[in-house]
């Protein structure tokens, strides 16, 4: 069974949300903090980083 990637970031990120309750300023910090660092210099640095 295949499962696309954002399906399965979206399943998790809801049942993270449902199951631990964390604040929104929290979970809004976090998406544009990922936003932001994906579309920076750094993102290159962090993808090799990963996919080694």
């Amino acid at each position: 069974m295949q499962v696309p990637l954002w399906f399965a970031l979206a399943a998790v990120g809801y049942l993270g949300c449902k199951l631990f309750r964390p604040p929104l300023w929290l979970v809004l910090v976090l998406l544009l903090g990922g936003y932001l660092i994906a579309d920076s210099l750094l993102a290159p640095v962090i993808d090799t980083a990963i996919t080694k």
